[in-house]
């Protein structure tokens, strides 16, 4: 079966490729946060994260970078924190045919918001 002309023949590659992006950034949102993390753990966390979500279709490049300030200031017993989407600083490159888009995550300061975003749309 031609997944592509069977489910996707009524979008363009512009639409694919964002849709794809977008699809992976989710799931790397709604998989993650809430995974406990320490400052000790984190660069192991973005790079199983990095590794997961590249495995979806299309995506090309995902860079994840984990808030270390953010991790440096836990105090408690316990020495971590479970991830939260302010921590994330996330960017997907997905490419399908002729198109390339970065999907990106990243706390927006004035929107006091975790915010997923087409940064950058390459034709």
């Amino acid at each position: 079966m031609d997944v592509d002309s069977e489910y996707f023949s009524n979008i363009s590659e512009r639409e694919r490729a964002i849709f794809e992006g977008a699809i992976t950034m989710g799931a790397l949102f709604h998989q993650f946060v809430g995974t406990p993390v320490s400052i000790k753990s984190a660069e192991s966390l973005e790079r199983s994260i990095k590794g997961a979500m590249e495995l979806q279709p299309c995506i090309e490049k995902l860079e994840v970078t984990i808030d270390r300030n953010t991790l440096h200031a836990v105090e408690n017993e316990y020495d971590y924190i479970s991830l939260t989407g302010e921590m994330l600083d996330v960017k997907v490159s997905s490419v399908y045919g002729g198109k390339r888009v970065t999907v990106r995550l990243r706390y927006v300061e004035e929107l006091n918001y975790p915010l997923m975003y087409i940064e950058k749309i390459e034709e």
